[in-house]
């Protein structure tokens, strides 16, 4: 008997392995062509060009984007809490991978191929930025 329990755990400690080695070579095959985050300090989005007339009211607005920048304490608390309760609940506890949700997304989605229903996401809003830019 201490023979199969001998052969079990070295089966469990292999598969762990190779389980920890490919989950960090798949990261770093993932991560390793990603932008470098310290462009994001210096970041400047697209502006538009505004024609007012000689009144000062405005005639007509080009943009490629139409984006209004708004500072980030001008936002009502509860339009953030909104958008983090439907994106992201633990956004102000995970350093921008919430790795509970992302395992709990693969187990879940695991169970609704088998089901064909249809997939759930796992990216934090951090994710969803890195990966627009």
């Amino acid at each position: 008997m201490p023979k199969f329990f001998k052969s079990i755990t070295k089966l469990i400690l292999i598969v762990f392995t190779l389980g920890l080695l490919f989950t960090f070579s798949t990261l770093w095959y993932f991560s390793s062509d990603l932008p470098d985050y310290k462009i994001l300090a210096n970041y400047k989005p697209p502006v538009s060009s505004r024609v007012h007339s000689g009144e000062g009211t405005l005639i007509a607005e080009y943009a490629l984007q139409k984006r209004l920048f708004i500072p980030y304490d001008s936002i009502p608390k509860k339009v953030i809490n909104s958008f983090l309760s439907a994106e992201d609940k633990n956004f102000f506890s995970h350093p921008g991978v919430d790795a509970k949700s992302i395992t709990r997304a693969v187990i879940k989605n695991i169970k609704n191929i088998l089901s064909e229903k249809r997939l759930e996401g796992a990216s934090t809003i951090t994710q969803q930025v890195a990966k627009n830019f």
